[in-house]
């Protein structure tokens, strides 16, 4: 198989109709690597509104059990792209994310917002970093299917186009990204897990390398000292060319899915499906988090 080749086969499907394989065919051949880490990025933008961030702090679930439920949502959400939206796995993992969301006061407008940085993020992660640009087909594809796994998911006004998810992003960061205590101890434990994927003595540099690969909206809301300069461009430069070498070497002839990264430590032995995530305690009615206010992200409309 020559290089491009499956990109030829990509823009040879229909976004709207065979979004799913084009999908498939961008995540687990053309960017597994890449679309793992836009994916933690994604994620990890969240944290920086304060009613998202707040709650996963309170819960404990991401400072205190952080290795696990990375691998949980990883899980998660791969399972629905190896496995589809109908039957099976797939839909016992929607089935699940719903279960634990039912759970807490989140709003829909947070939720919205997820679902939007799935979107954007790694479309603008791969056209940075990427052995190529993400085609139109594949900007195309991926916000259906995050249409379809929001629409699984009961999330009301949920952007139709790439474009229509990138205003919403935009604006909701720059609506809501603000400190917050809780906030800044989920973002710091996430960077503390990250770094322990790696020898103890690389911490510190890992942590400056995460650190420098971060917009400066959101160095802002958690508070952390702006990289140089010069660090920022040696670090963005390094993972530049390792896309740069990935575009020499032959294309992939197997998918990779997230359930094969090497990050994922807490399930040696296997898991099910229907078993991964949070569950609420037995008789346990309503959000377990006490609230001051009004639910988390309240919509202002």
């Amino acid at each position: 198989m020559r290089r491009y080749e499956r990109l030829q086969r990509i823009r040879s499907l229909d976004p709207e109709k065979d979004f799913l394989e084009i999908y498939r065919l961008s995540t687990t051949y053309e960017f597994p690597w890449d679309h793992a880490r836009a994916l933690e990025l994604a994620l990890y933008r969240t944290y920086a509104v304060p009613s998202i961030g707040a709650l996963l702090a309170e819960t404990g679930e991401f400072t205190d059990r952080t290795q696990k439920r990375y691998d949980d949502t990883a899980l998660l959400l791969d399972a629905v792209v190896e496995h589809g939206f109908g039957e099976g796995e797939g839909r016992t993992a929607i089935r699940r994310i719903n279960q634990m969301h039912r759970s807490y006061d989140i709003s829909n407008d947070d939720m919205r917002y997820v679902l939007c940085t799935f979107v954007v993020v790694p479309k603008r992660w791969i056209d940075a970093y990427g052995w190529r640009r993400l085609s139109d087909h594949e900007r195309a594809a991926s916000a259906v299917y995050y249409r379809t796994l929001g629409e699984h998911m009961g999330i009301k006004d949920i952007p139709g186009t790439y474009e229509e998810f990138t205003e919403c992003l935009d604006a909701y960061e720059e609506a809501h990204f603000a400190w917050d205590d809780g906030a800044r101890r989920v973002s710091d434990a996430t960077l503390a897990l990250m770094a322990s994927w790696y020898p103890r003595p690389l911490a510190p540099v890992l942590r400056a390398a995460t650190l420098a690969l971060l917009d400066d909206p959101l160095l802002r809301a958690f508070r952390y000292d702006r990289p140089s300069a010069l660090t920022r461009t040696l670090v963005r430069r390094a993972v530049r060319l390792r896309g740069r070498a990935v575009r020499l070497l032959p294309p992939r002839t197997a998918p990779h899915h997230g359930r094969q990264n090497w990050e994922i430590k807490g399930y040696r032995n296997g898991y099910r499906v229907a078993e991964l995530g949070t569950f609420p305690k037995p008789g346990l009615r309503g959000c377990p988090v006490r609230h001051t206010g009004p639910p988390a992200g309240a919509s202002a409309e």
